[in-house]
């Protein structure tokens, strides 16, 4: 019996929604904000607003991400693949409002996910072409984002378990 690519999309990404779900259980806003180097991008206040480390050209070495930095990343990207999916317009990254309490993060981003699941089971474009993350005329489709979300979320998600557990390995060890 043949599946639905759109059920398969669905499925792929409740099961990385599930792995959020375990994750965000250790999430305080203690760890947030917490890194295990200096060379680091997170969140930073600024004019009473928090706005996101970000470069035009990657850093090399890569900076380590805070927690909240890859919340807000998860945010942004996702809020943008769901505005392409719905043909709205994508949010830019100054536009993206970071929520800075864990509790608050929790519910934005499971706002999002509830937002693109919706949208991704009203769509019958998945055959269009995409534009993003792509650039127009890279010949991937809408379907392709949607796996690409998903694995994009994977990848975030596993980021932020890493985090939690090198946090939890150094304060068993007495090493802050």
């Amino acid at each position: 019996m043949a599946t639905n690519l759109r059920t398969i999309l669905r499925d792929q990404c409740d099961v990385a929604w599930s792995l959020f779900e375990y994750h965000a259980e250790a999430l305080t806003d203690e760890v947030l904000l917490w890194s295990p180097s200096a060379h680091q991008w997170t969140m930073r206040q600024v004019d009473d607003r928090w706005r996101a480390d970000l470069a035009k050209v990657e850093p090399d070495p890569v900076p380590v991400t805070t927690i909240a930095w890859l919340t807000w990343h998860m945010g942004w990207w996702w809020s943008t693949a769901t505005a392409h999916l719905a043909q709205t317009p994508a949010p830019s990254p100054d536009e993206i409002q970071w929520p800075d309490s864990a509790s608050e993060i929790i519910r934005w981003l499971d706002r999002i996910h509830a937002e693109w699941q919706q949208v991704l089971a009203d769509t019958e474009r998945l055959d269009d072409e995409a534009s993003y993350p792509w650039p127009e005329g890279s010949g991937k489709t809408l379907a392709d984002m949607a796996a690409w979300v998903n694995v994009e979320l994977t990848k975030n998600i596993a980021e932020i378990g890493q985090l939690l557990v090198i946090r939890r390995a150094r304060e068993y060890a007495g090493d802050n």
